[in-house]
């Protein structure tokens, strides 16, 4: 009799991140006898905890593309071949450069499993319309859209990342001196500050799950202007209300909307115990068939462009697939050297301080800069 092999791998802690995976996985069992058992964390922990911890246990990691350049330091995940979806022979056949995303240091440390970035949703019932540009939300008026903003540290701080890109500064940091540059940084952070405004009063503790569970089960918000996206909230039967995506507004003489790039890739473990089984997989539930199928329903998000194009009119995805295609094919990387994710941590601490104690963009934009001298200084 032959022993089933066994894989172990952590994912992180919504249906998005693990149903998705586990049924996956079964049918993979089915098909090869491989058993893949998965394992997940919190979301903050899918952002915070060492990915060499994790992968002295794990045979596969899924893991965040900011992450990459302390992988490719550590060497805590295996440098893999160049993704290519073996089904369907495309290189490059990944949402707003997620197959990039994770290339390192001329190597390729995961493949692209789920795609998102920052965009719009609505309440279509409520009669939500995302406005144009970012100017509606400077505006008087503004308080009639009934927008909510999720402005966790973390997410205001790449939300200001998506702004300044959408001004065309969108490599980043802008030099040596600065991470963002007060031509752009000023008119963004000016933007936080009026979609603060609009409340509630504690959207500085959301993270865009708690805003898409409150859009889809109460109705008192119509419209979220910028944030990360989840295919599942736009599924009718998900939650009560259903939403739909929407590209992010532009700024006024500008014409590409930028939202950073999120998501997640999955990676395998420097520690596996069986290199090639685990390539194998890796492929396999990365590629086209298995994305537009048993992935993406059970939950998951795929990262393959062909779903997205493909699903732009099914009535069960239209609401994702089709309302964001244009923000999602546009997404950008923020950097991923291995300064930034401490920079991040010093930002986030101090992020919620713009808001709560009113601080100035001008000089709000001073401290985030000074910060980052400091981590390059660190090296």
């Amino acid at each position: 009799m032959t022993e089933t092999l066994e894989l172990r791998g952590m994912t992180w802690d919504h249906a998005r991140g693990y149903d998705c995976l586990v049924a996956a996985s079964k049918q993979y069992e089915r098909d090869t006898g491989v058993r893949i058992t998965w394992h997940k964390r919190s979301l903050q922990a899918f952002a915070d905890q060492s990915i060499a911890d994790l992968a002295r246990e794990n045979d596969f990691i899924v893991l965040d593309h900011p992450h990459v350049g302390q992988i490719a330091h550590s060497r805590s995940l295996l440098a893999l071949p160049e993704w290519q979806d073996v089904t369907v022979g495309s290189l490059g056949g990944s949402m707003g450069g997620s197959v990039e995303s994770y290339v390192y240091d001329g190597k390729t440390w995961a493949y692209p499993i789920d795609a998102a970035c920052q965009m719009g949703v609505v309440r279509p019932d409520l009669g939500g319309q995302m406005p144009p540009t970012w100017g509606a939300f400077l505006a008087a008026e503004a308080c009639d859209l009934r927008a909510i903003t999720p402005l966790l540290p973390v997410d205001a701080f790449d939300m200001l990342m998506t702004l300044v890109a959408g001004r065309d500064e969108d490599v980043l940091p802008l030099s040596s001196t600065e991470f963002i540059s007060e031509a752009n940084g000023i008119p963004a952070l000016d933007v936080l500050k009026a979609l603060y405004r609009l409340g509630p009063s504690d959207a500085c503790e959301m993270n865009p799950i708690a805003v898409l569970e409150l859009m889809s089960s109460e109705s008192d918000f119509a419209i979220s202007p910028c944030l990360f996206g989840y295919v599942n909230y736009a599924r009718p039967g998900f939650r009560t209300h259903p939403l739909t995506y929407a590209n992010l507004p532009l700024f006024d003489g500008f014409d590409r909307r930028r939202g950073i790039l999120g998501g997640a890739g999955i990676g395998i473990s420097a520690s596996t115990g069986d290199s090639d089984a685990a390539l194998k997989f890796a492929r396999w539930v990365t590629s086209e068939p298995v994305q537009s199928g048993v992935y993406l329903e059970n939950d998951g998000q795929p990262a393959h462009r062909q779903t997205w194009q493909n699903r732009r009119k099914d009535p069960d995805y239209a609401g994702f697939f089709d309302g964001a295609f244009d923000t999602m094919s546009d997404a950008w990387t923020r950097p991923r050297d291995e300064w930034f994710l401490h920079f991040v941590d010093d930002v986030c601490d101090i992020m919620s301080s713009f808001f709560l104690k009113d601080i100035a963009s001008g000089d709000f934009l001073k401290q985030i800069n000074t910060l980052y001298r400091h981590h390059i200084a660190k090296g």
